[in-house]
């Protein structure tokens, strides 16, 4: 019901992931990220705890292949369970227990990794991580990945429709640089590159306004005069 992208940018050092899936309200359970650590997805029949244990564990110095043998080696019915992790050295790792449903895919590729699980072709991992890799390495990694999504979704995407999506960016700052969610919807992947041309011309903004006010633009709200 689910699939998903982790990348890098090694120009900015922003990590990024997204996920879409069937069921409402997905990104709220599945994609985590942490300034400056990584990035991770835990999909399927979904334990929330577990991408938090590895960042963690990327933050104490583990690689991503050494993180995901960790934690999954650790978690409880690990057999359920579908993971993917990016490390800032661009590493990454996917891990899919016996009884993840349906049909599953996972592609790596240089600073991206993509998991899927009933899916409607086990090329769908791949055809995300193709696009990724293709795309201009110019771009805000965000406008990247959803491109990326975009094209697993052309490729077949999940045996049924998906009703949900979203995106995480995270650059410098403790908070995510995007967060756009898209809880329930008939074409939410649409709906979340619709979210991202309103909210990515001026993202670096609110950074702005959060370290220094005086050197932000106009809000250009009533009474910003």
């Amino acid at each position: 019901m689910t699939f998903s992208l982790v990348a890098r940018c090694p120009r900015s050092g922003q990590f990024a992931v997204a996920v879409t899936s069937s069921s409402p309200a997905v990104a709220a359970r599945c994609v985590f990220a942490r300034a400056g650590v990584g990035a991770a997805t835990t999909q399927n029949v979904t334990d929330p705890r577990l991408a938090p244990q590895l960042l963690d564990a990327l933050e104490s110095g583990l690689t991503a292949p050494a993180a995901i043998e960790k934690i999954a080696g650790s978690a409880s019915f690990p057999e359920f369970r579908q993971l993917t992790l990016i490390d800032t050295h661009g590493k990454t790792a996917v891990f899919s227990g016996a009884r993840t449903l349906g049909v599953t895919g996972k592609a790596r590729g240089i600073n991206a990794a993509a998991a899927g699980n009933l899916l409607a072709d086990n090329g769908v991992p791949q055809a995300v991580i193709d696009a990724f890799v293709a795309s201009d390495p110019n771009l805000e990694l965000g406008a990247r990945v959803i491109e990326a999504m975009l094209a697993g979704l052309a490729a077949g995407g999940e045996a049924g429709p998906i009703k949900s999506a979203g995106l995480i960016v995270v650059d410098k700052q403790a908070w995510p640089l995007a967060d756009l969610r898209v809880d329930w919807h008939d074409a939410p992947l649409h709906e979340l590159a619709r979210l991202w041309e309103i909210w990515q011309p001026q993202m670096h903004d609110y950074v702005t306004r959060a370290l220094n006010p005086t050197a932000a633009p106009a809000y250009g709200v009533p009474g910003d005069e």
